[in-house]
């Protein structure tokens, strides 16, 4: 497991913490993170760029001079884009430039990430930012003595409002929430501070869920014997009865016509 010192705001040791191997320790993987980042650049285009066709800009519709004998090319209207301050032909229109990736490679992506942070150094622990009031001034200060003076970002609480107010003026840091936290603000940034209690957040989030491929070596064990135990007291299941074949009817003669014969004989 990586371990990361924790410091307080004085830069001061104050412990150790052993961070997942799942969400902090995960291979590299340049072709996903590039993939994610690309998604997230999509997602976030306007896509309002538009020209204007032959329909959209000024002119009169009204042919200039006649089909044939003038000598000189054909013309229709002054809005064809043959034409200066004609419209424009295959131009960029409205769109919306916005897809989908799947929930489970974007947070591959933030794990990979994460752990290549890790291995580079550049991830700091801190117990906890507190500010007494919103003051840029603390902020640039506590930054200085951590070492922290480049593009730098806190991952922290959206409840601490002195942080956040601190923060705005201050252009190479930003503030998220574990939940905020994507992937390109992870790559644009150098460094990055995470308060323990988003380290717990992230590795709720980002770690392996507990279902039942997750089951405990002792857990597993109790199943194994309770199975047995429950095949035992089950009701055996009842035998089928063999169908019977209802038997045909056994048909009758008539006797009536042979009687009839007989008389008319007589």
């Amino acid at each position: 497991m990586p371990t990361v010192k924790v410091r307080n705001l004085k830069n001061q040791e104050v412990g150790e913490v052993e961070l997942s191997d799942a969400v902090f320790d995960a291979p590299l993987n340049e072709a996903l993170i590039h993939a994610a980042v690309r998604n997230f650049m999509a997602n976030g285009r306007q896509g309002t760029s538009a020209t204007k066709t032959r329909g959209d800009v000024s002119g009169a519709g009204r042919k200039l001079w006649k089909q044939k004998g003038t000598g000189r090319a054909r013309i229709a209207s002054l809005r064809s884009p043959l034409w200066k301050g004609g419209g424009n032909v295959h131009g960029p229109q409205p769109r919306d430039w916005s897809y989908n990736m799947p929930r489970k490679m974007r947070q591959g992506a933030l794990r990979s990430a994460l752990s290549e942070r890790v291995r580079e150094g550049k991830v700091l622990l801190v117990d906890g930012w507190s500010l007494d009031q919103p003051k840029t001034k603390e902020f640039v200060a506590s930054l200085k003595n951590l070492g922290h003076e480049g593009k730098t970002l806190i991952v922290d609480s959206l409840d601490n409002e002195n942080l956040l107010l601190s923060t705005r003026n201050v252009r190479s840091a930003k503030v998220v929430n574990s939940f905020g936290l994507n992937i390109y603000d992870l790559l644009y940034h150098e460094k990055l501070i995470i308060s323990e209690a988003a380290v717990k957040e992230l590795e709720q989030l980002l770690g392996p869920k507990k279902d039942d491929g997750n089951v405990d070596e002792p857990e597993r064990e109790k199943k194994a014997k309770a199975a047995p135990l429950a095949s035992a007291e089950a009701k055996p299941k009842r035998a089928r009865k063999p169908a019977v074949k209802p038997a045909k009817a056994s048909s009758k003669r008539k006797s009536e016509p042979k009687r009839k014969k007989e008389a008319t004989k007589k």
